[in-house]
């Protein structure tokens, strides 16, 4: 049996996961339940929809990671679950759960700051990560930059002061009348599309000197609102066969967003003397973004890793595999640990 196996357990919005990590880093097993098509037709994740979802899903979902792992609970070391940040309600689902089996078996009880184990999950295919790193983390609810010194010592260094660029794709998706979620819909008719057909804006928030300037893509969202349906605020947005450009619309949008995470990643590793850059989350799956990214660190003579696409969304793997180096570390949580949003 291998050692110190972990399960993990992820619910932090709208992807139920479980899955079991030996070592911190050989995954043996990993569920992800989406509730995807149950948010489509709102073009967005309902909280109410998601916290019933995975109230549905948890046990399932836990039995089969342990089921494929070939593994029972009298197998693991500790219990690891996502606590922070997320839906409070999706949240508290997965954590009660680890909180019952923690309880029932005597395992230790590891709390996971969601985040964080993005960051962890660029570095899971690595046999010997090298810190310290620039990690750049994209998804539907979080885009910031964080400095990792370790698996355990991640700081942030500066988020976003609207909307993340995950929901800026979903926005997107739903002025041009494409499916949810946005990402990978925008990404497929942007390929159609020309990225210098409309100069959309790249944000320009200014930051106070020395600190670093936030992600801004509320701006870029506007843009393209208004350049689909004109400048009358109250006009209705045209159905999607009317965007005579919805390829274009698309690419340049895309590019806009690609630009403005690269050009300031690029430019603070620099600051910071940084040689690595990791880049995690949902949007770490865009192939524009992987394409330009490589090129750009390339460029200035860093390395730059992004984890396999089943690592960059939602997952329990990831938070196994952090929940492995916080019980080494001693930092494990007891009963009365609580969810937070933030």
């Amino acid at each position: 049996m291998p050692p110190e196996l972990v399960l993990g357990i992820e619910s932090s919005c709208d992807e139920t996961a479980a899955a079991v990590v030996a070592g911190g880093r050989e995954v043996l097993s990993s569920i992800v339940d989406s509730q995807v098509a149950e948010h489509a037709a709102f073009g967005g994740v309902v909280p109410e929809i998601a916290g019933r979802s995975h109230l549905r899903a948890i046990l399932p979902a836990i039995d089969r990671a342990l089921a494929e792992a070939g593994v029972g609970l009298e197998d693991l070391a500790a219990v690891a679950v996502t606590s922070k940040p997320g839906l409070i309600g999706s949240l508290l689902v997965g954590l009660s759960a680890a909180k019952a089996l923690a309880f029932a078996r005597g395992l230790p009880l590891v709390c996971v700051d969601h985040v964080e184990a993005h960051v962890y999950a660029a570095t899971m295919d690595q046999a010997t990560p090298r810190y310290p790193a620039l990690a750049l983390v994209v998804s539907g609810g979080h885009t910031g930059l964080y400095r990792a010194d370790s698996a355990l010592e991640i700081r942030p260094l500066v988020g976003t002061i609207d909307d993340a660029a995950g929901e800026a794709f979903d926005k997107v998706a739903w002025i041009l009348g494409l499916e949810y979620p946005g990402g990978p819909s925008v990404s497929r008719l942007a390929a159609a599309g020309d990225p210098r057909a409309i100069a959309f804006p790249r944000s320009r928030v200014k930051a106070a000197d020395g600190d670093l300037p936030p992600f801004s893509f509320s701006g870029l969202k506007t843009a393209v609102l208004y350049h689909v349906r004109g400048q009358d605020a109250l006009a209705p947005t045209p159905p999607p066969a009317e965007i005579a450009d919805r390829a274009d619309v698309a690419a340049s949008f895309q590019e806009a967003v690609v630009d403005a995470l690269v050009v300031p990643t690029i430019a603070t590793a620099r600051k910071l003397e940084l040689d690595q850059v990791l880049v995690a989350g949902g949007v770490a799956c865009n192939r524009r973004l992987r394409e330009r990214m490589q090129a750009a660190a390339a460029e200035a003579g860093l390395a730059c890793h992004f984890p396999a696409p089943a690592y960059c969304t939602d997952n329990a793997a990831m938070i196994a595999g952090q929940g492995f180096h916080l019980l080494a570390a001693g930092r494990v949580s007891d009963l009365h640990a609580d969810a937070s949003p933030r």
